[in-house]
């Protein structure tokens, strides 16, 4: 199974999902403050580096070593387990639903590599994670989107992904 975005439900999944930080409105000391005493997930290269940099090692990182669609060198930290999964732009593969619902079973810090682009994977980890998590991405052109883990938020995107075009 396979769901695909189709071009004209785009703009429905373009809405954050959570709290938007700006980018000039957050620092370590502002994000302790969200992360503190919970399970810190982080989907996308510029939000992973900028959590790392301000001190957080998130227990699971999605990245495809791509930033705004360009290719960068891999994120250097240390993680305890890789995994891999092919997810081709606008969206999300059995594959990388299996292998996000793994990564929440193995040692941490995970971080998952995509061959293809991360950007909706952020549904199913908000789906597969464990309550109270705290999933961190980029919301382009606004800031560092938050998002805690509950069954609200999931009802919410169930809710969206009956959008989605299955394959």
């Amino acid at each position: 199974m396979c769901l695909n975005l189709p071009k004209n439900h785009r703009q429905k999944f373009a809405q954050p999902l959570g709290i938007v930080l700006c980018e000039n409105d957050y620092d370590k000391k502002t994000l302790r403050a969200f992360l503190y005493n919970s399970q810190v997930i982080t989907v996308g290269d510029t939000t992973t580096k900028k959590i790392l940099n301000c001190g957080f090692v998130p227990f699971l990182q999605i990245i495809d070593n791509k930033e705004k669609r360009i290719a960068k060198k891999p994120i250097q930290n240390t993680v305890q387990t890789n995994l891999y999964c092919n997810n081709p732009p606008g969206q999300i593969t059995k594959n990388s639903i299996k292998t996000i619902k793994m990564a929440f079973e193995l040692s941490t810090p995970v971080r998952i590599t995509v061959n293809g682009e991360e950007d909706l994977l952020v549904l199913p980890v908000c789906i597969y994670a464990p309550d109270n998590s705290i999933v961190l991405y980029g919301q382009p052109n606004e800031g560092l989107v938050i998002v805690k883990t509950n069954n609200e938020i999931r009802r919410s995107i169930l809710s969206l992904i009956q959008y989605m075009e299955r394959e």
